[in-house]
C-alpha cells in the first residue's frame, strides 16, 4: 500500500504530500508564539448563503510562505491559486495581511479553514470556521 492508500486519488495525495514537504506543517499545530505581534487565533466567519465571505490571516515580516488551505485542499500558496473554484480569489497578500474571498458562497463552503505559514523556520497555522447560514425561502426574506 502507497502513502495514500491505493493511490486512487495520486493528485490529491501529491497535493497534501507537497504541502506538509513545503511547509512542513505537523497536523493540529496552533498559531502561538511568545510575543504579541504574530497571528492569533481567529474568530468564526458567519455570512448568508449567496454573500461574499473574507478570511483574513494577519502575518508579520518574519514570515517567508503562507498558503490558505480548505480541509485538505490547497487554496492559494503565497499569490499562485492551487483551487479550480472561480468563486476564491486572492484579496491581500501583504507584509501584514494574507486574505482571501469566497464569493457566493453555498452551505458547501462552510467548515474549517486553515492559513499556513512558515516563519523563522518555524510553520504556525491559524483556522476560522466559515459558518454559512441559509437565505431561506424568498417569501421569509421579503418579510411576507
Amino acid at each position: 500500500m502507497g502513502v495514500c492508500g491505493y493511490l486512487l486519488l495520486p493528485w490529491k495525495c501529491l497535493v497534501v504530500v507537497s504541502l506538509r514537504l513545503l511547509f512542513l506543517v505537523p497536523t493540529g499545530v496552533p498559531v502561538r508564539s511568545g510575543d504579541a505581534t504574530f497571528p492569533k487565533a481567529m474568530d468564526n466567519v458567519t455570512v448568508r448563503q449567496g454573500e461574499s465571505a473574507t478570511l483574513r490571516c494577519t502575518i508579520d515580516d518574519r514570515v517567508t510562505r503562507v498558503a490558505w488551505l480548505n480541509r485538505s485542499t490547497i487554496l492559494y500558496a503565497g499569490n499562485d491559486k492551487w483551487s479550480i473554484d472561480p468563486r476564491v480569489i486572492i484579496l491581500v497578500n501583504s507584509p501584514t495581511q494574507y486574505s482571501i474571498m469566497i464569493q457566493n458562497v453555498d452551505v458547501y463552503d462552510e467548515g474549517p479553514y486553515t492559513c499556513s505559514v512558515q516563519t523563522d523556520n518555524h510553520p504556525k497555522t491559524s483556522r476560522v470556521h466559515l459558518i454559512v447560514q441559509d437565505g431561506g425561502c424568498a417569501c421569509c426574506r421579503r418579510g411576507s
